[in-house]
């Protein structure tokens, strides 16, 4: 008995030491120094007044292009995830519909995780996604689908998600924190437009001659309505044809 208690002591202390490593190894860089400085409170006043704990210890990051908004959600006490803040994308490239080439100017549409965390980024911070997934490989024109997809501060973009400076300090920070808590992956899920009966049928309307981009986005709102019903994001899986499969 003494010796389990022991080995999982051990255990505890190793995962707690490799969780706060990671906090202190983006410390070393300056600008997540000076973001957490500038920041920090305003965040833990943030997540005081939603009644969520801080530090979090899973977010979830939804995007929407045609509304040009990035919502952060955190898991809440119950397990579910709560709406805490949305953020202005202030600047887009390309047009509704995946990123299928490298050079088509597009953001990608799918389900995502942040893979990369960039504290010198040309973009003053930024979060990589792990595009192309699976589905971005299968369905590429061409060769080659493109890469380097990030959410990143400035204004300025080809592909990516900017929004801004002041806005990203408090992303990063949270991302940060996420990981620090044990968030091995933070989900990231973008969207052409939300996909409720409203946007499913301005897709419709303003797509009617494009069945295959239609059917798509059909495949997207699965996965919407999900944690619209649900508020846990879905982990879905990829067929042979690019599919997303999703489990109930």
């Amino acid at each position: 008995m003494r010796l389990a208690l022991l080995l999982a002591l051990l255990l505890t202390i190793k995962i707690d030491s490799s969780a706060q490593s990671f906090r202190q190894l983006q410390l070393e860089f300056p600008r997540v120094r000076a973001a957490y400085i500038e920041k920090e409170e305003v965040l833990r006043s943030c997540f005081k007044e939603a009644g969520l704990a801080y530090p979090p210890r899973a977010i979830f990051i939804r995007i929407f292009k045609k509304e040009a908004i990035l919502e952060v959600w955190v898991r809440n006490a119950g397990g579910c995830f709560q709406l805490l803040k949305r953020y202005a994308i202030c600047s887009t490239s390309g047009e509704l519909g995946p990123k299928r080439k490298r050079g088509d100017s597009q953001m990608p549409e799918g389900f995502y995780q942040i893979n990369d965390f960039n504290p010198q980024s040309t973009f003053y911070l930024s979060l990589g996604l792990n595009y192309p997934n699976r589905s971005d490989r299968i369905l590429k024109e061409g060769r080659n689908p493109g890469g380097a997809i990030y959410i990143h501060g400035s204004c300025v973009t080809i592909g990516c998600v900017p929004i801004t400076d002041d806005k990203i300090k408090e992303l990063y920070i949270m991302a940060v924190e996420a990981r620090n808590s044990g968030q091995k992956s933070i989900p990231v899920h973008i969207f052409p437009c939300r996909l409720d009966s409203a946007g499913m049928a301005f897709l419709k309307n303003h797509y009617p001659a494009n069945p295959e981009l239609l059917s798509f986005w059909d495949n997207l709102a699965e996965g919407f309505r999900l944690f619209e019903e649900r508020k846990i994001p879905p982990q879905p899986r990829v067929d042979d044809r690019g599919r997303y499969l999703f489990y109930r």
